[in-house]
């Protein structure tokens, strides 16, 4: 199985496994860290963990020109489907499913999640994919530290998103603990830089985070990793 990884900025990620294209909380429109557009990426599946504008921007736009399917909690699969879209998977947290791209799961995010007209979000989410060849990948989400991270890594994890800029959630400080606490093989750091209030010099928490023995990438926006 092979795993390749974009990222976009901010959030926004894109995972192609085997034949399958997976984009993550795309916000492309009016992002300044964005080195594309909506319309350029493709997608099979789209993930959104919560409804915050800039994680849920471009979902919409690109499942409808698409047909991806959008996998969120329930009220955003909900929202979306008032919004046009026509292939949704509602879960929830601690609910798994098995998808043609793998096991994912819904996991718990300390954040908010209201939709950009105002309606309700649900609750904000991170995800557990486990592939077909059994990788692990956590997508932690916005958040900040909570200690159940250390269960969700348990059985371990090969690969983690951390967000690290601070203000919005975790900052570099509790993005190490969280780190300290999964355990991944490597780990990404996520939502940094996109705005002065988020800035954050990732190549510095690198280098720390290196020191406990996990591999760190660090990816400027529009960069790929062939992770396998």
């Amino acid at each position: 199985m092979s795993i390749k990884i974009t990222w976009y900025g901010h959030s926004t990620l894109a995972l192609e496994i085997d034949d399958h294209k997976i984009i993550v909380d795309p916000y492309f429109t009016d992002n300044p860290a964005a080195t594309v557009s909506a319309g350029e990426v493709g997608a099979d599946y789209i993930l959104v963990t919560h409804g915050h504008f800039d994680h849920i921007g471009d979902a919409a736009s690109i499942a409808k020109r698409t047909g991806a399917l959008v996998i969120s909690n329930f009220e955003i699969s909900q929202w979306l489907e008032k919004q046009g879209v026509q292939r949704v998977h509602g879960q929830h947290i601690g609910g798994g499913h098995k998808h043609p791209f793998g096991y994912l799961k819904l996991t718990p995010a300390l954040h908010g999640s209201g939709l950009p007209d105002g309606s309700n979000g649900g609750n904000p989410v991170g995800f557990l994919l486990t592939t077909n060849d059994g990788t692990r990948i956590y997508i932690v989400g916005d958040t900040g530290l909570f200690s159940d991270m250390r269960l969700i890594g348990q059985d371990g994890i090969d690969l983690a998103f951390v967000p690290i800029g601070d203000n919005f959630t975790m900052g570099p400080d509790d993005a190490y603990k969280a780190v300290e606490m999964i355990k991944p093989g490597a780990v990404i750091p996520t939502h940094y830089n996109t705005w002065e209030l988020i800035a954050q010099d990732a190549n510095s928490w690198a280098e720390r985070v290196s020191k406990l023995g996990v591999k760190v990438h660090v990816l400027k926006p529009g960069e790929s990793l062939a992770f396998k």
